[in-house]
Order: structure tokens, then sequence, then C-alpha cells
């Protein structure tokens, strides 16, 4: 009998180390199983992913790739190497490992729960619930589209305020709103080295949400205040979610924080701070997504570009950014809203490995007016569940080091510094939003996207994959309106949206949603596969499919259509082979019992002559089923 060492490894040991070539031989043969011929590097890119921001994913991360550019740098030294050896440590230049040398270990994340409301008796009540669960820090909408200043005391009434920090978000309200705030710390004598808060002065950010300008100068008097008399408050918010839901990519939402905070930093300067303080005085929030080594890499980016500004202003030391993560508004659905909370799980724990200090889980039912208890309850529960359970911040940084972290941290870096280039001549933010540079940007960046999820090619679960038709629509009390008037909010199921939206008030008119028959022909092997691709479609437009009876043959295509109910459209669903087979007698069927339009789910050209449009993965989904609405005469 072989008796094994303990050791555990030296059995791999025994084997020689294989290589990247071979890696690459074995990889042809995958593709060419599949009719694709490629070799060596081309196989590589075959199985590579194209990114926003001329960035692309590959399939395979080694200290190939990373080791390559150990000496380089991206876009005028500002992101640096990409291995784990250049990121530093956490808590040092170039913080991309963390502000803190201790992170989030120590206690967690802050866990900031968004409070928006008008009425400061239910704020309060809010409030309330949500710190004695779980909550460590409350966000305050205050002002014209939130609670009024002069109802803050009573939104924080029984808030022990020099243990939870509090967040404002006032618009142009900043000002009246925050001095609100500092004067209850001084009624309810809160010393002044024990408030903790972020006062939320943006007035580019609003800006860009309203097209208002505001003066910076009333911004910089209130954070000279401040940095004299209140040691851990910040004046000023650097807000990348107004770019973030108007449609850039991670590599723009990063650019235009840096064009902000750098803005921000010339006012203070101007307005009497050093430098050392105005940096003190900036807290900067981004969105975080469900795409989460995407948001891994961007906060770890963003913390990376913001120590090259500061040491560029001669403080490198001073420059570890102050991070607050919210769950993307943008990837919500208002359909299926039960899966936005795996979203924003996804996102929550993305935003905490890549190491934000503050996040913020929005609730599944954000995006259909007021969140009820229990959706305030799993939004905070899902970082109490991360932080308590799964002990995700007992490690800083845990994805350091990754090849394609590291990588993907570095690549990002470089195109949001360029982008910021692209800004500062512009005219720096001010002038970039002013002039429409900005707006053209992020509307070039959200129709290219667009086509994507137009395509499925970014498919949204529930909406445009696998939506549930006989769903119960969730109904929340409408929020207030939120600030409007500049860059647009955009949503990735708005298209969806629109076409569900006409299905529904079809159904309301006349008891039953669209529909359209698929016509599977032969066995189950045959047709499965065609028929679920094209029954997914046409539901994701409120388009009921009729699938009854399983099978058609010529001879039952018409009877079988007849029964369906269906309004003038059927889909041929089948193999390529019955199709050649079976396809011109079963649509000749189908259009003498009524059918007006027929679709073969298939590629195009299959069956010509028989059918009069095809649909297939990566067709125009929106595209098609509009114009299928409109031929069944179902009003937009």
């Amino acid at each position: 009998m072989t008796v094994l060492p303990d050791d555990g490894l030296s059995l791999a040991a025994e084997f020689p180390d294989a290589t990247h070539e071979q890696w690459q031989r074995l990889v042809e043969g995958v593709l060419r199983k599949s009719g694709k011929e490629a070799s060596g590097e081309a196989a590589e890119d075959a199985l590579s992913t194209q990114l926003e921001d001329g960035l692309t994913t590959r399939p395979l991360y080694t200290a190939r790739e990373t080791g390559a550019n150990a000496n380089g740098d991206t876009g005028a030294n500002a992101a640096g190497a990409a291995t784990a050896d250049a990121a530093g440590f956490p808590g040092f230049a170039p913080f991309t490992r963390g502000g803190r040398p201790e992170g989030t270990s120590v206690s967690g994340w802050d866990v900031r729960q968004r409070l928006a409301g008008t009425d400061p008796v239910r704020v309060n009540e809010a409030a309330l619930a949500d710190l004695e669960n779980g909550t460590t820090s409350l966000w305050l909408t205050v002002g014209r589209t939130g609670i009024p200043a002069d109802g803050l005391a009573r939104a924080l009434d029984g808030v022990y305020l020099d243990l939870a920090p509090v967040t404002l978000d006032a618009g142009a309200d900043y000002a009246e709103a925050a001095r609100a705030l500092l004067a209850l710390y001084a009624e309810r004598e809160v010393a002044p080295e024990a408030a903790r808060a972020s006062l939320g002065a943006d007035p580019l950010g609003h800006e860009a949400r309203t097209g208002e300008v505001l003066d910076l100068a009333e911004a910089a008097a209130l954070a000279r205040e401040t940095a004299g008399a209140w040691p851990h408050v910040r004046a000023l918010t650097v807000d990348a979610l107004p770019y973030h839901e108007a449609g850039g990519s991670a590599a723009e939402e990063l650019g235009l924080s840096l064009a902000t905070g750098v803005a921000y930093l010339r006012a203070l300067e101007d307005g009497g701070l050093g430098v050392e303080a105005a940096l003190g005085q900036l807290e900067f929030r981004y969105a975080a997504t469900a795409d989460q080594f995407l948001t891994i890499a961007k906060l770890r980016a963003a913390r990376r570009l913001w120590a090259r500004v500061a040491e560029a202003c001669g403080a490198p030391e001073a420059g570890a950014q102050r991070q607050h993560a919210v769950t993307s508004p943008v990837m919500m659905t208002r359909r299926d809203p039960w899966v936005n909370m795996l979203r924003t799980t996804v996102a929550c724990m993305a935003a905490g490995v890549g190491g934000a200090d503050s996040v913020t889980v929005l609730p599944f039912d954000n995006e259909l007016g007021l969140p009820d208890a229990f959706a305030r309850r799993i939004a905070r529960n899902t970082s109490t569940i991360l932080l308590e359970e799964s002990h995700l911040a007992r490690v800083i940084d845990p994805a350091g080091g990754s090849y394609y972290v590291e990588q993907l941290t570095t690549e990002l870096a470089g195109a949001a510094w360029e982008f910021f280039q692209t800004v500062e001549k512009a005219g720096g933010l001010p002038g970039a939003l002013r002039s429409g540079l900005v707006a053209e940007r992020l509307a070039t960046t959200w129709a290219a996207r667009s086509k994507k999820l137009a395509r499925r090619r970014e498919p949204i679960t529930g909406v445009s994959e696998f939506p549930l038709l006989s769903e119960k629509p969730v109904v929340r009390e409408p929020g207030p309106a939120g600030p409007g008037g500049g860059l647009p909010r955009v949503r990735r199921d708005e298209a969806y949206e629109a076409l569900r939206a006409r299905s529904d008030a079809h159904l309301t008119a006349t008891g039953h949603r669209p529909r359209v028959f698929l016509a599977a022909l032969g066995p189950a092997a045959a047709h499965t596969a065609r028929a679920t691709f094209a029954s997914n479609l046409f539901q994701a437009g409120g388009i009921e499919p009729v699938h009854d009876p399983v099978s058609v043959d010529p001879a039952s295509a018409a009877e079988a259509y007849a029964a369906s109910g269906a309004d003038g459209m059927a889909v041929l669903c089948s193999s390529d082979a019955l199709y050649e087979e079976q396809a011109g007698a079963v649509a000749a069927a189908l259009r003498s019992a009524g059918a007006t339009t027929l679709f073969l789910a298939g590629k195009p050209g299959t069956a010509e002559g028989s059918v009069d449009e095809y649909v297939f993965a990566g067709c125009d989904a929106v595209a098609v089923l509009s114009s299928v609405l409109d031929r069944m005469g179902v009003a937009s």
C-alpha cells in the first residue's frame, strides 16, 4: 500500500506545470467543436468580452498580463502598475487598498439608510426603526424634494446624534439644511468632536441634475466654517450618481467625479482653506452595480485616482478618499421587483469588497414609490448578513492581488483619467456641463448600451429574460418627485417597461393580453429550445404566447390557431430540418386560418418565402415587439 505524504500538496508537485500555450491549445479544440477556427492569441480573444470604455475582459489572467505592466503607467501616471505590490497598503498612498489602515475590519462598513419623504413625523418613525435594527447612519432628503429644513429637528427626534452620523441631501437648499443640522447639534449639546456628518453641499451635482447654476463660493464658505469648528463633519459631497443615472459608464462616472472634486478644491482654496483641509471636506458617492468585479475595480480605481490628484496638489498623504456607495438605481426594475433584492445583494457585496466606507442598499421597491417597512428591513439586513454572517469585512481588500481585479482596476483608472483630462481641457466640469460635452458623451454611451439591452445581449432577469406576465403588480405610495431639468435619468428596463405598459392598457380594455400563437413542429427535442426562446421574447413585450397543443402539423395547424385566440400573429418553432420539411405547408395553413404575420424562430433566410420575419438570438427585441404590438392594434 502506498502511503501519501500528509502535506496535502506534494501530489500536485509530481506533475509538471501547465503552460499558457497548452491552455490555448485546449481552447482551440473547444472552439473547433463549435465551428470556430482560431489559434493562439486569437483563440483566447474569441472568449474575451468587450466592456464599455474600451475595456476587455479576458478569459484567463495570469502573472504574464499583470507583470507586463509592472513598470508602466496609465494616463499621466494616474493608475500605476497592475500588481498588488503597486497597490500599496491600506491607509497609505495610493490608497488603492483602502483609505484607512484598518479598513472596515473593526466594525464593518457604515450601513447608511436613505430616508425619502416629506413628512418629518413619518421620516422620524422610519429613522428610529432603522437605527434600532441595524442601520448605523441616516441619509436624509431635505428641502424642495424632502422634509423642510425647519422639520429636521422633528425628523431626528430621539436620535442620538453623537452616535448616529447624519448625511444630508438638500440640493439647492444645502446651506439652510446644513445650518439647521449644525444648530441642532448645538441645541442638543453634541460636542463638536463627537458630531459626524456630511452636509451634502454639491452645487455641481445639483447643476447636473437640474441645470440650475449655484455659486461655489457659498459652499466654500460653509466648508471653511465646518473645517474650523466641526472636525468630523464634511461640508461637500462629490456625487457621481447624476452621471451614472444619465447612462454614464464606470470610467465616465470616475472621470466626472474627479473633475467635480478638482473644481471643489479650487473653490475651497479660493475660499481660504489649505489643501489638506480642503481634501478633508469632501466625501465621494458612487453607484454599486450587480457587475461585482467592475464595482470592486471602480472603487479601488477611484481611490487611486484621487490620490494622484492629491499628490499633484502637494498633499499625497491627505489623499484618502472617503467613499459612500449606493446600489444602482439604473439596474432596478419595476416589473418583478423582487429580483432587485438579488441585484442589491451582489452590489452591496461588491461595494464592501471594494472598500466603501459607507454603503446604502436601496429597497427593492425603490422605483415604485415610497418603500414599505418590509422593503426597508430587507435593505438594511442585506448589509447585516454580509457583515455578521458572511464576515465580508474581516479581511481588508479581499480582492486585492487577484490578477483580474488588479488589471481591471488599472485599465479602468487609465480610461477614467483620460476622460478626466478631456473634461479639464473643456474648462473643467462647469465648462463641460454648460457646453453640452458631458450630456453628449453620456448620451452616446447610453445609446450604445441601449442597443445591447434591446438585443438582450445585456439581459434583465424578470424583464427581458424570464418575465412573468401573471405577476401581480407591486403598488406603493408615490414618493416625492426628484429634481429634474438637467441630465436625464435612465433605467435599464425603460424600453421594455413601455411595451409592458401598452400590454397592461390592452388587458384593462379587453380583458386579455395581446396573444401570439407558437406553432411548435415535431417532437419536443426539435422545438423546445426555440419555443422557449420565442416564449421569453414575446413575454418581454407583454405578449402572451399560446402554445396549445404542444405540437402541430400541416393538418392541425389551422384548427389549433383558430382555437388559440391569437391576434393575427404566429411563430414557427422547430429545428432547421423540420422547417425544410413542414414550414411551407404549416405556414399556408396558418394563413388560411387568419394569421396575418408569420415569424420563424431561427436563422434569417430559413424557409424564405413562407414567413414574414425572423426572431433569433441577437435580434432587436424591442423593435420586433413594438412592431408586433403596432400590427395587433395595441395603442402606444
